[in-house]
């Protein structure tokens, strides 16, 4: 069975000020393309199909033209709600449009109940994963502490105890959005730290034949058989290295995994730049990022009148301009944006109490912070999807 593996479309984002559903609506007509020429069997969609939880009309409208068409080639496709995704929401209608071969997959009580699709050589098991926010479904998995690992493993339970139930031979692929150990994130992926933990081993998916990931931008092989799509678009500068694209990923008889990369089309090349203003402007080396979306980096010590004009005269697509003087660690003009690069909430917190207080907290009063952090993001997380 030949599957089409994509995820984080993030439909309604922009790139800094540039709107990017014109380059969506060519992503999705690429799909379709790929979908015809390569003789997909079947299209799997691992979650942040939209970009939140309350997306834009235009990208609803686009989300829904992408299912007709998808519905039309007579392909089945199994999708999974992300983070960035209302599950209630996406999941309206499911039953109606899984008559259409469109199966969404949206309710983490259902993960182990899969998509049965069949070739010559038997059935296989689609699972969907939906986005689990560990706090909201720790209760339905029956795990005592809110963590990733824990309930994405205890889903995986599910899944491995519903395979044990078919017939010998039948293979099986698990659309999951997580941080898996080994993943490069990226800054356009929002945080979905728990306890100080982002990321959950690759062990947790064990026993199927293929782990089809999204959540992270990057195009990923973790193991041969886990492996992430990555965002078919570029949504932030920490991108600029990435090839986009899609896994065309062929399971044989016996769930063997063979992958390759389809590349997706690129709206502009991406550029980071990084000098004083007068060196950007006459470097012969940066001809070929003239026509890039560019992000420039200016190490002036002092701050050059009109920069973003002048960029633009030489570089017309400029969508970020950082001040980075080149100074001295121990310059007391060093930013505090600066010092607290690199830095998580927690850390940030810790280094503020050692301020006030001459010491930095104790274990207890680092959980104190850590679980103030979770409930937070859990909140927001709920009301979010409320709206």
């Amino acid at each position: 069975m030949r599957l089409l593996h994509t995820s984080d479309w993030h439909l309604g984002r922009a790139f800094h000020r540039v709107n990017m559903l014109g380059a969506q609506a060519e992503f999705i007509g690429h799909l379709v393309s790929t979908v015809r020429e390569h003789g997909v069997d079947a299209v799997v969609v691992s979650g942040d199909v939209y970009d939140r939880a309350v997306p834009p009309l235009a990208a609803v409208e686009l989300f829904d033209a992408a299912l007709h068409r998808l519905a039309d080639l007579g392909v089945p496709t199994v999708m999974i709600s992300g983070n960035h995704d209302s599950a209630r929401r996406l999941g309206v209608g499911a039953g109606l449009i899984g008559r259409a071969g469109i199966h969404l997959r949206t309710e983490p009580a259902a993960c182990g109940t899969p998509v049965v699709l069949s070739d010559v050589h038997g059935d296989v098991a689609f699972y969907g994963l939906p986005y689990l926010e560990p706090a909201l479904v720790k209760d339905e998995f029956g795990v005592e502490k809110a963590g990733h690992e824990a309930v994405l493993a205890a889903a995986m339970d599910r899944v491995r105890a519903d395979l044990a139930t078919r017939a010998r031979g039948t293979r099986s692929v698990v659309l999951a959005h997580a941080f898996v150990t080994g993943g490069e994130a990226s800054d356009s992926e929002r945080d979905i730290t728990v306890g100080g933990v982002a990321a959950v081993p690759a062990g947790v998916f064990d026993g199927v034949d293929y782990a089809a990931l999204g959540h992270l931008h990057g195009s990923q092989t973790i193991t041969e058989r886990v492996r992430y799509s990555g965002s078919p678009l570029p949504y932030s500068f920490s991108e600029t290295d990435h090839r986009k694209s899609m896994w065309l990923v062929d399971l044989d008889a016996e769930g063997a995994v063979t992958a390759e990369r389809v590349d997706c089309p690129v709206p502009r090349a991406l550029a980071r730049i990084r000098g004083t203003l007068e060196e950007l402007l006459a470097d012969p080396r940066l001809v070929p990022h003239e026509e890039a979306w560019v992000e420039a980096t200016l190490t002036d010590p002092v701050r050059p009148a009109e920069p973003m004009a002048r960029l633009c005269e030489r570089f017309p697509h400029t969508l970020s301009l950082v001040f980075d003087p080149e100074r001295t660690p121990d310059d007391p003009d060093v930013s505090y944006a600066r010092r607290l690069a690199g830095r998580s909430d927690q850390e940030i917190a810790e280094d503020f109490v050692a301020h006030v207080r001459g010491a930095g907290p104790d274990e207890s009063e680092q959980t104190v912070l850590r679980d103030a952090f979770d409930a937070v993001r859990a909140d927001e997380t709920v009301r979010e999807v409320a709206r």
